[in-house]
């Protein structure tokens, strides 16, 4: 069975179709790569995807279950404006997911760290979002979606703001989650990210 699954997916805004008639279906451990130039609807997939927008036709599901019924501790997004909370630490914006998400709170700190170490912010955990660069809020945005060890992962363009080595290190912690039978589902613009994903979905601009 699918742990994602969209039928007849379509999204209007403001009079414009930006998608139309999407099908898909992830498996647990496999990674989806949505592929495209910009304007073609990535961004607003993925949000319809993790239950953030509505479909003006078709339907999203996560186990059997519509999309905006999940839990949050199942499914996390890494979206491109990060969604961090800049007058927080980067460690208190991990934990601060951790405890929404029923955590026990005895494990939040030392979950977060690990979170962060793995993503080569060890050192970092008590700077404020705001002091620190767009690379290093991009992966703090990686680490607590992370954290939650989620069932289906949601990224858009997660390796957009990282230098060589920061965007290997990003990526293979992210396809970790296919190892515990986790689902990744990946936008990106790079051909070598969608050559490592298991299916490829491309979409095009509507006229």
């Amino acid at each position: 069975m699918a742990i994602l699954e969209a039928r007849g997916l379509r999204f209007e805004l403001a009079g414009r179709v930006i998608l139309d008639d999407v099908d898909l279906d992830v498996g647990p451990g496999e990674c989806l790569a949505v592929v495209g130039p910009s304007g073609s609807g990535k961004t607003s997939l993925l949000a319809l995807l993790a239950g953030l927008a509505k479909p003006s036709a078709g339907s999203v599901s996560m186990d059997g279950r519509p999309v905006d019924e999940i839990s949050h501790a199942d499914l996390a997004v890494v979206l491109q404006g990060y969604g961090l909370v800049s007058l927080f630490t980067a460690a208190e914006n991990v934990e601060a997911a951790l405890r929404a998400a029923g955590r026990d709170p005895r494990e939040v700190g030392e979950s977060a760290a690990t979170a962060l170490e793995s993503l080569g912010l060890a050192g970092h955990e008590e700077q404020l979002i705001e002091e620190l660069s767009g690379g290093q809020q991009q992966r703090v945005a990686v680490a607590r979606a992370l954290a939650l060890r989620p069932q289906l992962l949601i990224a858009d363009e997660p390796t957009a703001e990282q230098d060589k080595a920061s965007r290997q290190l990003v990526l293979e912690r992210l396809f970790d989650v296919r190892n515990r039978d986790g689902s990744l589902v990946l936008a990106t613009h790079d051909p070598e990210v969608a050559e490592r994903c298991d299916l490829v979905l491309e979409l095009h601009p509507h006229a």
